[in-house]
């Protein structure tokens, strides 16, 4: 079987930046293991495949090593692909996923995102992940997420987490999120998984569900600009909507082709 393919760097405007997303089209659902084994052959941190059934477009995410229940960066990409490959010609289009429908508007390359909001409540930390960082919080919360509060963004910057460690935990399907007050925009952070093939992601659309309320609380904003640090760094546009976030940011086409499967 002969299917398109296409892969997006995500929340960013410049190639080799962002958080790398492959999109699949599909005219029907696969097996789930098909679906897995392309995440896995594609290599990046999400693979997103959509069918599109009249007015609502059916999308699921998957990274090397599991199927997920949310992704931005992959739901992002996908919309760009729609407008700017497939001849999408609406401002607006609703994504029917695991976490209910997702709707993302389209205006002069800019997409955002209509996300549930997740604030996050005071939890405790789990041995394996406090034995797994170079630094300690000053704060733990947990929505999906861990949700580590730092003084500064030179914390999150230069903090490591070793992998002995934290691979003894299983947070399946969420990860690790540490963040702090940003130097030069409202809020920094970066987002580890544990046991996985990719052990720090890029950007993380999904995790700005918690981050912006959180955030938006702590500093009395609605609107706010967010930067995730990891080496690729991405921007992300944040609006904190009631039970709702509106998270927002640009796309580049990397590359467009085609994969064979059997």
């Amino acid at each position: 079987m002969k299917l398109d393919l296409y892969q997006v760097d995500a929340f960013t405007e410049s190639t080799f930046g962002g958080n790398p997303a492959c999109i699949v089209p599909l005219t029907a659902w696969l097996d789930d293991d098909v679906l897995l084994n392309i995440a896995k052959e594609n290599a990046v941190a999400e693979t997103a495949f959509f069918v599109q059934q009249a007015d609502r477009i059916h999308l699921r995410w998957f990274t090397p090593d599991i199927e997920m229940d949310l992704c931005g960066h992959a739901t992002l990409a996908t919309a760009h692909i729609l407008k700017t490959e497939l001849g999408y010609e609406k401002n607006s289009v609703v994504f029917d996923s695991a976490s209910g429908l997702l709707t993302v508007h389209l205006e002069d390359g800019f997409y955002e995102m209509d996300f549930p909001s997740r604030m996050p409540m005071v939890a405790e930390l789990p041995d394996a992940i406090k034995n797994a960082l170079s630094l300690q919080p000053t704060e733990v919360y947990k929505s999906r997420d861990f949700v580590l509060v730092y003084d500064k963004q030179e914390d999150i910057e230069q903090i490591e987490i070793e992998s002995q460690f934290f691979d003894q935990i299983n947070l399946d399907p969420g990860g690790l999120i540490i963040t702090a007050k940003g130097d030069e925009c409202d809020f920094v952070s970066r987002f580890f998984t544990p046991q996985s093939t990719i052990l720090e992601d890029p950007v993380t659309g999904s995790a700005h569900c918690s981050l912006t309320p959180f955030w938006a609380e702590r500093l009395g904003k609605l609107k706010m600009t967010a930067v995730q640090l990891s080496a690729r760094q991405g921007k992300l546009y944040c609006t904190n909507n009631a039970d709702r976030v509106l998270i927002g940011g640009h796309a580049k086409t990397y590359s467009v082709g085609v994969l064979w499967t059997e």
